[in-house]
């Protein structure tokens, strides 16, 4: 007959499933990183460079640089999030709404690993930072 699982062997399973997601995430997003800084330095955007001959081919050479630095910065704030989550996975807050104290849903976990809120305070948030820059213009 199997044993019966007890309340902390749930939660125990649960903390694992959620350490695994974490971790691959990160695992994904390091290695993202590692091929932008990769083409970075075989000079896939000096090429670019080399080859402008006129303001418009600067441009478009800057432009390229400037995503390749904004999803290095992505990166870095995923990672640190990412980190964020593991540790509060360690002290057993991760999961918990920062604005309701709600438990966030496993599924939500899935897919963002990093949220730090449920979806009906993020849907509140994202309203209330909707009508803040409907009123600066």
């Amino acid at each position: 007959m199997p044993k019966k699982k007890n309340k902390s062997d749930t939660e125990m399973d649960r903390k694992e499933r959620l350490r695994k997601i974490l971790l691959e995430k990160r695992q994904e997003v390091l290695d993202e990183a590692k091929r932008e800084i990769g083409k970075f330095i075989r000079g896939e955007n000096r090429q670019l460079v080399e080859t402008a001959l006129d303001d418009g081919d600067w441009s478009v050479a800057d432009l390229n640089e400037d995503l390749n630095l904004k999803k290095l910065t992505s990166h870095k704030e995923t990672l640190n999030k990412i980190d964020e989550a593991l540790r509060k996975l360690e002290e057993g807050t991760y999961g918990i709404c920062e604005e309701c104290g709600v438990e966030i849903p496993e599924e939500r976990l899935k897919i963002i690993p990093f949220a730090i809120y449920c979806v009906d305070c993020m849907e509140r948030i994202e309203q209330m930072e909707e009508m803040e820059k409907e009123d600066l213009f």
